[in-house]
Protein backbone atom coordinates (compact mmCIF):
# COMPACT_ATOMS: atom_id res chain seq x y z
CA UNK A 1 0.00 0.00 0.00
CA UNK A 2 2.86 2.34 0.82
CA UNK A 3 4.44 1.80 -2.59
CA UNK A 4 1.16 2.76 -4.28
CA UNK A 5 1.00 6.01 -2.32
CA UNK A 6 4.56 6.94 -3.24
CA UNK A 7 3.90 6.10 -6.89
CA UNK A 8 0.71 8.17 -6.89
CA UNK A 9 2.49 11.14 -5.32
CA UNK A 10 5.35 10.97 -7.85
CA UNK A 11 2.86 10.66 -10.70
CA UNK A 12 0.95 13.69 -9.44
CA UNK A 13 4.16 15.76 -9.22
CA UNK A 14 5.22 14.69 -12.73
CA UNK A 15 1.83 15.61 -14.19
CA UNK A 16 1.88 18.99 -12.44
CA UNK A 17 5.40 19.70 -13.71
CA UNK A 18 4.44 18.81 -17.26
CA UNK A 19 1.27 20.90 -17.07
CA UNK A 20 3.23 23.93 -15.88
CA UNK A 21 6.04 23.45 -18.42
CA UNK A 22 3.84 23.87 -21.50
CA UNK A 23 2.95 27.55 -20.96
CA UNK A 24 6.53 28.36 -20.02
CA UNK A 25 7.89 26.82 -23.20
CA UNK A 26 5.21 28.38 -25.39
CA UNK A 27 5.88 31.93 -24.22
CA UNK A 28 7.59 34.18 -26.78
CA UNK A 29 7.87 37.28 -24.65
CA UNK A 30 11.66 37.00 -24.38
CA UNK A 31 12.36 35.98 -27.99
CA UNK A 32 13.95 32.72 -26.92
CA UNK A 33 16.40 34.39 -24.53
CA UNK A 34 16.99 32.40 -21.36
CA UNK A 35 17.37 33.53 -17.77
CA UNK A 36 21.09 34.21 -18.23
CA UNK A 37 20.72 36.61 -21.12
CA UNK A 38 22.06 36.61 -24.64
CA UNK A 39 24.10 33.54 -25.47
CA UNK A 40 27.16 34.38 -27.51
CA UNK A 41 30.54 32.76 -28.12
CA UNK A 42 32.11 34.14 -24.95
CA UNK A 43 29.33 32.72 -22.76
CA UNK A 44 29.62 29.28 -24.34
CA UNK A 45 33.42 29.31 -24.09
CA UNK A 46 33.34 30.24 -20.41
CA UNK A 47 30.70 27.58 -19.69
CA UNK A 48 32.83 24.92 -21.36
CA UNK A 49 35.94 26.02 -19.46
CA UNK A 50 33.93 25.64 -16.25
CA UNK A 51 32.90 22.13 -17.36
CA UNK A 52 36.54 21.26 -18.09
CA UNK A 53 37.50 22.40 -14.58
CA UNK A 54 34.44 20.84 -12.88
CA UNK A 55 34.90 17.21 -13.93
CA UNK A 56 38.57 16.82 -12.94
CA UNK A 57 37.80 18.58 -9.66
CA UNK A 58 34.99 16.10 -8.94
CA UNK A 59 37.27 13.18 -9.82
CA UNK A 60 39.96 14.57 -7.50
CA UNK A 61 37.47 15.08 -4.67
CA UNK A 62 36.04 11.58 -4.96
CA UNK A 63 39.55 10.09 -5.18
CA UNK A 64 40.58 11.87 -1.98
CA UNK A 65 37.46 10.64 -0.21
CA UNK A 66 38.13 7.08 -1.39
CA UNK A 67 41.78 7.29 -0.29
CA UNK A 68 40.72 8.43 3.18
CA UNK A 69 38.14 5.65 3.50
CA UNK A 70 40.68 3.04 2.38
CA UNK A 71 43.17 4.39 4.89
CA UNK A 72 40.62 3.98 7.69
CA UNK A 73 39.71 0.47 6.51
CA UNK A 74 43.34 -0.66 6.49
CA UNK A 75 43.90 0.86 9.93
CA UNK A 76 40.93 -1.14 11.26
CA UNK A 77 42.25 -4.32 9.65
CA UNK A 78 45.72 -3.78 11.11
CA UNK A 79 44.24 -3.15 14.56
CA UNK A 80 42.22 -6.38 14.30
CA UNK A 81 45.39 -8.30 13.40
CA UNK A 82 47.25 -6.83 16.37
CA UNK A 83 44.36 -7.70 18.71
CA UNK A 84 44.26 -11.27 17.37
CA UNK A 85 48.01 -11.65 17.92
CA UNK A 86 47.90 -10.31 21.48
CA UNK A 87 47.28 -13.01 24.10
CA UNK A 88 45.38 -10.60 26.39
CA UNK A 89 42.54 -10.25 23.89
CA UNK A 90 42.05 -13.95 23.14
CA UNK A 91 40.12 -14.69 26.28
CA UNK A 92 40.06 -17.91 28.18
CA UNK A 93 41.54 -18.74 31.57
Amino acid sequence: MRRARIFAALLLVAIAALALAAPALAGTAHSGEGWYGETNDVVITNAMFMAIIFFPAIILLFSLIQWRLDKRKHARMDAAKRRAANADWRGGW
